[in-house]
């Protein structure tokens, strides 16, 4: 397995922050996240198809955003950029799928989230897709998605409440994080658990297993 000296991440995601550090703990690791907070939403995207499309589309985005700053500074000319988006995907190809991004910001998060709570997630299974997207000095970029199945248990009424006195949804794509208290409401998960935290640490390790230390070099 390749290992980077550097990496660069761009990401503001602590989650994120965590995974990369657990996977590369020797590496010198910068956050430098995007300078714009905007990207494209989902609400024009009605099929499967469309949504892997515009989540790849956020974290080219995101890579692109980042990139001039990284080759602007020589300190990190050997780093490997990462970038990745995540998202909460609900529904079926009959009834159409949904996504379930962060939840909105003012005191209306808990009313969308109890929601997405009620209706999305008890008793069904939801999926959590991912796209990463890595970068290397040469110009190698590689590119790939995850999808992980979650489903939450049927009486989730008796915890929900308190669930969401925590304020852990604020934030959270989906609404909850899986490696915290919303732990609780959930029953079966099948695929990558670090994609449900927010990076698929098995998508970096394919995209980076037939890369050397230096591309290019």
């Amino acid at each position: 397995m390749a290992t980077p000296s550097q990496i660069l991440l761009a990401s503001r995601s602590p989650r994120r922050q965590e995974l990369v550090r657990a996977l590369w703990p020797s590496a010198e690791l910068r956050v430098l996240p995007p300078p714009s907070a905007e990207e494209p939403g989902f609400d024009d995207c009605q099929t499967w198809t469309e949504i892997e499309a515009r989540i790849s589309q956020i974290a080219h985005l995101k890579a692109e955003a980042v990139r001039p700053l990284w080759q602007a500074d020589p300190l990190w000319s050997g780093a490997w950029l990462i970038a990745a988006d995540t998202t909460v995907v609900v529904g079926d190809e009959h009834a159409g799928w949904q996504v379930r991004g962060q939840p909105a910001d003012g005191p209306q998060w808990r009313t969308e989230v109890t929601r997405w709570f009620r209706h999305d997630y008890a008793g069904r299974w939801h999926s959590v897709l991912s796209a990463v997207e890595i970068l290397w000095p040469d110009g190698t970029r590689r590119s790939g998605r995850c999808q992980t199945r979650v489903r939450f248990r049927p009486d989730i009424e008796p915890w929900l409440e308190g669930y969401l006195e925590t304020g852990e949804s604020r934030g959270k794509a989906g609404g909850y994080a899986l490696q915290g208290a919303a732990s609780i409401f959930i029953e079966q998960v099948s695929g990558s658990l670090s994609n449900v935290v927010g990076l698929p640490l098995e998508t970096l390790l394919e995209l980076t297993a037939t890369v050397g230390n230096n591309p290019g070099g």
